[in-house]
């Protein structure tokens, strides 16, 4: 059971990136980090992630301090297509801070949505499968090849959505748009990189530019797998660069568990923040059979009987009995000698 489930979980690599497929047979979860995966959930599955967190800020050039707590959420839906997924995402936080640059320090205590994104996902491009090598499990499983660096490609496209006077957004409009590329990676057998480049906050007052680089590795227990992240920020009024780790394991084929931890490289503010989170799908998903080509010396008796494959287990069915039968019948009847004698039944 144990070998089974490390090599249903090599093929997807937990924090679940999937590698050659929108639908897994295990859930497939953006958590615990920041970025999002190239691939969606699959078509129909509706899959819900959630996490608490909690931050501490200290600026030294304002003198202040910052306790954070908060619920990141997702809510993922593949409807439509298997490349296509809708998503909902947000971030809600309670913000306590205490202003020390006064001969009476004060705090101001605020809470809102410090992300609200609704937005799309869609697979534009997908690396070809490398021929399997049968004579060494090593080279396809454990061995490094150039060519698995070639990445599989996303575009995503969202609206921002704030409401109401939201005290971390002062001066931003209630709508503006947020866009994405997003590109994966699998190599070497256990190992997933995933990029981000993200264009945020389009149209309105403080555009922000981001990127997220994450590289994951599931450990020689499938069940588990480990992260490390690297986030960099740039807009008119601030920049940073955040560093990550975390894990997550794996319940059950529809359930995941994680944690993580990060701090940033600067003191105005300096940040170090950790969280804990779960994810889980609802799994509606059905096989589709999908007809192959079919080569041209089949012949014409083929044609009713094509090949399918399914893409749920990855099998290929072929009605080989049905063919061999068919092609043996055609080939008796053309080498068959007209009999002089047979009597003609429409006389």
């Amino acid at each position: 059971m144990r070998h089974i489930r490390y090599k249903l979980l090599i093929l997807i690599l937990t924090v679940s990136h999937p590698i050659y497929a929108q639908y897994t047979d295990i859930i497939n979860s953006n958590r615990p980090g920041r970025s999002v995966s190239a691939y969606s959930v699959g078509k129909n599955v509706y899959q819900g992630e959630l996490g608490g967190f909690y931050e501490r800020r200290k600026h030294d050039g304002l003198l202040t301090e910052s306790n954070q707590y908060g619920a990141d959420f997702a809510i993922r839906a593949g409807m439509l297509d298997e490349k296509l997924e809708f998503t909902w995402q947000g971030i809600y936080m309670w913000d306590q801070t205490t202003y020390n640059g006064t001969s009476s320090p004060y705090t101001v205590t605020q809470s809102n949505f410090y992300q609200n994104t609704i937005g799309a996902k869609y697979l534009i491009f997908e690396p070809k499968r490398k021929e399997a090598n049968l004579y060494s499990w090593r080279d396809d499983h454990t061995a490094f090849h150039l060519e698995d660096l070639i990445p599989a490609v996303s575009a995503y496209i969202g609206a921002n959505l704030l409401f109401g006077d939201n005290p971390f957004y002062p001066e931003e409009p209630n709508l503006s748009m947020k866009a994405m590329l997003i590109t994966q990676s699998h190599f070497a057998g256990r190992w997933v990189l995933t990029t981000n480049l993200i264009f945020d906050r389009l149209g309105g007052e403080e555009s922000m530019f981001s990127y997220i680089l994450t590289l994951t590795h599931a450990l020689n227990d499938a069940r588990y797998s480990v992260f490390a992240e690297h986030q960099g920020f740039k807009s008119d009024t601030y920049g940073d660069g955040i560093f990550r780790l975390g894990a997550a394991r794996l319940i059950n084929s529809n359930l995941q568990v994680d944690a993580s931890a990060g701090i940033n490289i600067k003191n105005t503010p300096s940040r170090l923040f950790g969280g804990i989170g779960v994810s889980y799908r609802l799994d509606y998903h059905q096989d589709e059979l999908v007809p192959l080509p079919i080569e041209e010396e089949d012949g014409e008796e083929n044609k009713k009987d094509p090949e399918l494959l399914d893409h749920k287990a990855g099998r290929k069915m072929k009605y080989e009995k049905i063919r061999k039968k068919n092609r043996k019948n055609k080939k008796k009847k053309r080498n068959r000698k007209e009999n002089p004698f047979d009597i003609d039944n429409s006389l």
